[in-house]
């Protein structure tokens, strides 16, 4: 194996490792045993349990932030970019379980990409500029178009883990059932909405 293809198996075998045990769940000599070779090996190419870790995180971030940033970058009806990130949101999911898994448990170790929460807030911030737009040509004031996208995401995501162990319905029955609640709800927006009941 060249050193590249060790690197990759290593990696491979830590994933499915961390997916299924967490971070602190894992060692470095499970990792070693399951890919055949020794400790030192592990260490040589990351350091430790630490460095293959961030690595492996920071491979998911990246993976998971294009699929987003890919079903949002297309100029299109903002019903159709909704279903595009909620679909790609859970076609991640439904192919890379073991990485979200990885991504959405508490991380004890630093990522260079940051956490499953600042990969949200990205998300959002791409989501709040569209809803901006969309928000001021419809007369809504476009400040609390940051809000709605964090209300958004945050369901998206929420409903992604919960689907990561359920896998029923289907993801494109999810995905629908998400755009369905949203855009319906979206659709009907009151401009100044107030609680019915003062507090």
């Amino acid at each position: 194996m060249t050193g590249e293809e060790r690197r990759q198996q290593l990696l491979d075998v830590a994933r499915s490792l961390f997916a299924e045990k967490g971070f602190d769940g894992a060692s470095v000599e499970e990792i070693a045993h399951r890919a055949n070779v020794s400790k030192p090996v592990v260490y040589e190419h990351f350091g430790g349990k630490e460095g293959v870790y961030a690595v492996v995180v920071d491979r998911e971030m990246h993976s998971l932030l294009a699929e987003m940033t890919s079903a949002l970058a297309e100029n299109a009806h903002p019903r159709l970019l909704l279903e595009r990130a909620a679909f790609a949101l859970l076609d991640y999911v439904e192919s890379s379980a073991d990485g979200f898994r990885i991504l959405v448990r508490a991380s004890p170790v630093a990522s260079a990409t940051g956490t499953f929460s600042s990969l949200l807030n990205d998300i959002a911030s791409q989501v709040e500029s569209i809803l901006g737009v969309q928000f001021s040509s419809r007369g809504y004031d476009p400040k609390l178009a940051a809000l709605y996208s964090q209300a958004l995401v945050g369901m998206v995501a929420l409903t992604g883990q919960w689907w990561l162990d359920v896998r029923r319905p289907g993801k494109e029955e999810v995905a629908a059932h998400l755009v369905n609640l949203s855009w319906n709800g979206l659709r009907h927006l009151e401009s100044e909405p107030e609680l019915r009941e003062s507090h």
